[in-house]
């Protein structure tokens, strides 16, 4: 291990060059004139999956190429680790938000700033680092290692699951490793127990053929502006309970102890309120803060589109109204029942004097951790010695849904640990990551190999 860490040592500042040339490549999936850039990092990942010492190669799927790079001299006795990431990246927009260029790296006071820092181009990279590490400083390493980067994640990861499925084999292993993800607290290594799924739905209100005059027709035709209303208003009560009867059923109360774990956690309410700007802050009765984002289910309107919304008065009645509507998951619900409730529910709410429609947009399936066996307490160890601390538990709101997938496909565990600090501005301008979590998670990654070979 002396020879790992002497390793890392010795090359760090190559490691941050080559962090900052990756994250000059604007590999943007949502957007077609991207793509070559996709590609590009495509090949700049297999050529470092190469450079560290494994054999790596660039396949293609009907979107962006997924990188395959594989070690497996440790022996068919020995167990097999698929590392997963993604070097694709969300839009840089509004760019003029940015305090630097999204795609220049710029260091200010120890913290990286660039589009990919922290989601997912740092994370992935650090584990790069520390396979090299392993291979270069100790000469091997004590587990079969397969590492796979898409680049289609930030779209939904539309190619990923057929990928997994025809490669099934090729791919099967004993544990999945995934960086994706935060820390509670800068200098706070943590490993994630649950994440929340995702429902996601457009609401369609029609009414009249047309736009109409509000005074002509007002009051003897129905408006679906306000019919949309009603549809929002009824999907929640005072105390913050999601009212579709049924939603509830599935939902897993989680255990006591598991609820105390949370309140003990060192968390800054009114840090929160600043860090979200808003006056103040509310949710589900009963629950505290972190219980409302990490393991109880929510409904929120993401857009409403309706009417006239240009400057100035125009008395219209409009012919029809959208609004966009997602429920977070947690453990044991699905999204195809929460869409057959939401239909019923909708579908009594509604007059007979418009048409509403329910169009899925999007969905994922929450999870939840097994938090026993080696690959979970080599984790535990090695993010404790390199932190100087062990790591607490921790829930995430959002969604990564190829995680499920994997557990089922592969039948394996999957262990999340996440480098990115709290607040990073993933999916928005300044995104970031201190460098001092980048060279840890290098040091933490290259320990939980030697924890795995211990």
């Amino acid at each position: 291990m002396a020879d790992v860490q002497a390793y890392i040592d010795g090359e760090l500042s190559r490691f941050r060059a080559e962090l900052f040339e990756f994250l000059r490549i604007p590999s943007v999936s949502a957007r077609g004139e991207h793509a070559p850039d996709v590609r590009a990092a495509a090949t700049w990942v297999a050529d470092r999956l190469r450079d560290a010492g494994l054999e790596a190669s660039v396949m293609e799927t009907p979107g962006h190429p997924v990188v395959l790079g594989e070690w497996r001299e440790a022996g068919p006795e020995a167990p097999t680790l698929l590392i997963y990431g993604h070097y694709d990246v969300q839009p840089p927009e509004p760019l003029e938000e940015w305090h630097s260029p999204a795609f220049e790296p710029t260091v200010r006071d120890g913290n990286l700033f660039a589009r990919g820092a922290s989601d997912d181009k740092g994370q992935l990279f650090l584990h790069i680092k520390a396979l090299e590490a392993q291979l270069r400083g100790a000469g091997r390493l004590p587990v079969n290692v397969v590492v796979l980067a898409e680049g289609e994640e930030e779209i939904g990861s539309p190619s990923l699951v057929p990928f997994v499925q025809a490669h099934k084999d090729r791919l099967a292993c004993d544990a999945v490793v995934i960086s994706d993800s935060s820390m509670f607290a800068q200098r706070l290594p943590s490993l994630l127990f649950s994440l929340r799924g995702l429902a996601y739905f457009e609401i369609h209100v029609q009414g009249p053929g047309g736009d109409l005059h509000s005074g002509t027709y007002g009051g003897a035709v129905v408006n679906p502006g306000n019919v949309l209303a009603n549809i929002v208003a009824s999907l929640k009560d005072p105390d913050g309970r999601i009212s579709i009867p049924g939603f509830y059923d599935d939902v897993l109360e989680w255990d006591r102890g598991t609820r105390d774990a949370l309140q003990a956690l060192p968390f800054d309410v009114e840090g929160f309120k600043r860090e979200v700007g808003a006056p103040g802050l509310n949710g589900e009765e009963g629950f505290s803060l972190l219980e409302r984002i990490w393991i109880r289910p929510t409904c929120d309107v993401n857009g409403l589109l309706c009417g006239y919304v240009g400057e100035g008065a125009k008395t219209v009645l409009p012919a029809r109204a959208m609004a966009k509507v997602s429920f977070r998951l947690v453990p044991n619900q699905r999204p195809e029942r929460v869409k057959e409730l939401l239909e019923t529910h909708v579908s009594r709410v509604a007059p007979p004097e418009v048409k509403v429609r329910i169009r899925e947009l999007h969905g994922g399936r929450p999870w939840k951790a097994e938090l026993t066996g080696p690959f979970f307490e080599a984790a535990r160890r090695a993010l404790a010695e390199a932190f100087g601390q062990p790591p607490v538990l921790t829930g995430e709101g959002g969604s990564i849904p190829i995680v499920v997938d994997f557990q089922e496909i592969l039948e394996a565990p999957v262990l999340l640990m996440g480098f990115a600090p709290p607040g990073a501005n993933m999916h928005a301008p300044n995104e970031w990551i201190p460098l001092e979590n980048f060279e840890k998670g290098i040091r933490a990654v290259s320990r939980f190999y030697a924890e795995l070979g211990g």
